[in-house]
């Protein structure tokens, strides 16, 4: 059972292949009353590419960007939570050969480094992984 992701969006250029969709992401207390007077509201327009070979879409249609839980949960997993496992463990076992704290942090940080560079060459892959599609938005 797949639980799906859906944004409202509109879409703001097209061309062959794809479609540019602009969403508007809120955080979670973006819609309080008190909104104002708080600096944790925060809203972001994102642009998404969706490829597409539909061609009844036209520049300002409503539609629906749709996508799988499990890619937020990829996306998670591959930028916070392993880069994360990767600093404390090389912390760790950096501890073990040095007292110097300061080259212990510095050496545990570069270590992402190559973690990102082989991140990059899988990029296309990972674009194929976390694909949209969508639906015109019926009102």
């Amino acid at each position: 059972m797949s639980q799906k992701i859906e944004h409202s969006g509109k879409i703001i250029h097209i061309n062959e292949k794809n479609v540019q969709v602009s969403i508007i992401q809120k955080s979670a207390c973006s819609d309080c009353h008190a909104k104002g007077a708080c600096s944790a509201s925060d809203m972001d327009e994102k642009i998404i590419d969706v490829a597409t070979t539909d061609t009844s879409y036209k520049v300002g249609d409503n539609v629906l960007l749709i996508g799988q839980s499990s890619m937020g949960f990829l996306a998670v997993l591959l930028a916070f939570v392993i880069p994360f496992l990767l600093i404390l463990l090389s912390l760790f076992v950096l501890r073990l050969y040095t007292d110097n704290e300061a080259l212990s942090g510095i050496i545990a940080l570069s270590v992402l480094i190559p973690y990102y560079l082989i991140l990059s060459q899988f990029n296309t892959k990972l674009k194929n992984k976390f694909q949209f599609h969508i639906e015109k938005e019926t009102t």
